[in-house]
């Protein structure tokens, strides 16, 4: 296929009313899945999952299986880019992201064996902002540590060798319930999160998923990382 036809086909994915509008929700960097978006879209939910059929194929949206859930976000930087771009000349601004999660869970919980939550994700945010964490060249869906990110990891008392000799996934992004970004799970996020309760930076609820996290807690697992309470 020719680019200006290839063009011409991207083009015609995103102009539709309806498709455009689920783009322009995906723009904010969230997750959401296909009945989220057939609202968004003001579309039933079986003409919602064709139109996302169409968008897959058209490599402008991505399918991500999470459990038995699926999520729908922007194949990459390169359509944000465009997005943004169309939505200059378009004047018109984004849609942001509203959450509907109890803010005590939404701030911080435990996600199987290790952390998630808003925490957890701006934890995931940093890390990758600082070039700690890589795709694994075989399977994009895993994270290998930089030399950056092995340093940083041995600075907070990590054994990431030991962790992977562990019969597991090393580290991945898990997506996360309330946020719809990624925070990390896998044997490394497993180790965050005990590294977080050994230090006294996050607390077990007995009852539930939720991870209590002190102010004092709070600032020393920031700083441990290099970040500030803003």
């Amino acid at each position: 296929m020719n680019a200006d036809t290839h063009l011409a086909r991207i083009a015609g994915a995103i102009a539709e009313p309806a498709r455009a509008r689920m783009l322009c929700c995906l723009l904010d960097g969230h997750a959401r899945t296909s009945t989220e978006l057939s609202v968004v879209a003001e579309v039933s939910p079986s003409t919602a999952s064709a139109h996302l059929a169409r968008l897959k194929d058209e490599q402008l949206v991505q399918l991500l299986a999470q459990g038995k859930h699926r999520y729908y976000q922007l194949a990459g930087a390169d359509v944000a880019a465009a997005l943004e771009a169309l939505l200059v000349v378009a004047g018109l601004p984004r849609p942001q992201f509203k959450p509907s999660t109890p803010d005590r869970l939404r701030h911080a919980r435990t996600c199987y064996d290790h952390m998630a939550g808003s925490v957890a994700v701006r934890l995931h945010d940093h890390m990758a902002a600082q070039g700690w964490l890589a795709e694994h060249e075989d399977d994009g869906r895993e994270y290998e540590l930089t030399p950056a990110g092995e340093q940083g990891f041995d600075r907070l008392g990590v054994d990431t060798k030991a962790l992977r000799k562990l019969r597991r996934r090393f580290a991945c992004p898990c997506l996360d319930w309330s946020e719809r970004k990624p925070h990390i799970g896998g044997a490394l996020g497993a180790a965050l999160l005990q590294l977080a309760l050994k230090r006294g930076w996050v607390e077990q609820d007995l009852d539930s998923r939720a991870l209590a996290v002190p102010p004092t807690g709070q600032r020393r697992m920031l700083a441990a990382f290099g970040l500030s309470e803003v």
